[in-house]
């Protein structure tokens, strides 16, 4: 580990003499100084944990030199107080070290699309949209619908909606999966529990500088824009569809205003889901077993039950249970999002070999 903090102050230091020689290259100027920013906080800690090193080992050195009774008594004091330091200034410098995701930082966009269970599956990922903007509310983040397919009574045969604020791709990455519920729907008189599904994709949001999509890869349709059964609410042609004829992937936007706006954003979405496609590939061929263990991010892994009848919603990953449904459902899922950041941190600084 100390190795690697040696690296990393030198590279330290080299941006801090390139930025006194950038002149007036201010893009390059402007780089230099995020990853300069970026560093700060490691370059800080390990400042303090070499201190605390250096300091326990005057203290040592003076006690077992010392003969004087007072001042081996400071320094049987100073290392009483130094010592229970060095593990938890070690463990959040290991932390720091740790390859983060690049992602980490971006907007989101998040796709809920209604599995198996007809109507009761609709309804359901109408609560996990709920549940996650709620969230977003609680995080001081912004969200907006992108494009929706409701089917009138309430609930969503699929919306796709961004989520705009500080590290809300850090927070919601390991949402991605297969979510169950359990539960009586309204519509039943015979009070049988029925197991429904929604599967919800978290992508991060894009620039074109990350990918590029070239136009002779693309269809791009415009129609009207329709509300709940099929209704043209709109004389005019906005709402955009895009097919990307490599994948065949198809994205309609139909809930801006313009079809500028429209065409933007169902770009941006495209962007993020090839994407996300290319990043799976990735982390499937560098960590598959430690994916298999944390599941961020598998499309087909059931993670996470919610049971009505039992007040329950387990997260299958971490094996983790909350007996408070109603308050999940109401966006609060720092709990399981929390473990799951740890869990996958853990796999991550076991992987890199700075905890041998």
């Amino acid at each position: 580990m100390l190795e690697k903090l040696i690296g990393i102050e030198n590279h330290y230091e080299e941006i801090s003499r390139e930025l006194m020689e950038v002149g007036g290259d201010y893009e390059r100027a402007a780089a230099l100084n995020k990853e300069r920013i970026d560093l700060e906080p490691i370059i800080a800690k390990a400042r303090e944990y070499r201190q605390t090193l250096k300091r326990l080992e005057d203290a040592r050195g003076l006690l077992a030199a010392e003969a004087d009774p007072d001042l081996c008594s400071l320094a049987e004091t100073e290392i009483a107080e130094l010592e229970p330091q060095v593990a938890p200034l070690e463990a959040a410098l290991k932390s720091m070290l740790v390859p983060k995701d690049p992602r980490d930082d971006k907007n989101v966009f998040v796709e809920i699309r209604a599995g198996t269970g007809g109507e009761e599956a609709a309804l359901f990922a109408a609560d996990l949209f709920r549940m996650y903007t709620r969230y977003a509310e609680r995080q001081g983040w912004k969200y907006e619908i992108a494009s929706s397919n409701d089917i009138g009574i309430g609930g969503f045969k699929e919306v796709i909606f961004g989520i705009r604020g500080q590290g809300a791709f850090s927070k919601l990455k390991y949402e991605s999966g297969v979510h169950r519920v359990q539960r009586v729907p309204s519509t039943e008189s015979s009070g049988r529990i029925h197991t429904s599904t929604a599967t919800v994709a978290v992508m991060a949001e894009v620039e074109e500088v990350d990918i590029e999509v070239p136009e002779s890869e693309m269809k791009i349709d415009v129609f009207r824009s329709s509300g709940a059964g099929g209704q043209n609410v709109q004389k005019n042609a906005t709402a955009i569809r895009i097919t990307h004829l490599p994948t065949g992937m198809v994205v309609a936007v139909q809930d801006e205003r313009s079809q500028l706006q429209n065409k933007l954003r169902a770009m941006s979405i495209l962007r993020a889901r090839l994407f996300e496609i290319e990043a799976e590939k990735r982390r499937s061929a560098e960590d598959a077993d430690r994916r298999s263990q944390v599941g961020t991010g598998e499309r087909s892994e059931k993670i996470r039950t919610y049971n009505y009848p039992q007040n329950r919603v387990t997260d299958h990953r971490i094996n983790v249970s909350i007996f408070n449904l109603p308050s999940v459902m109401d966006g609060n899922i720092d709990e399981f999002i929390s473990e799951l950041s740890t869990r996958d941190e853990a796999e991550r600084l076991a992987s890199s070999g700075l905890d041998e």
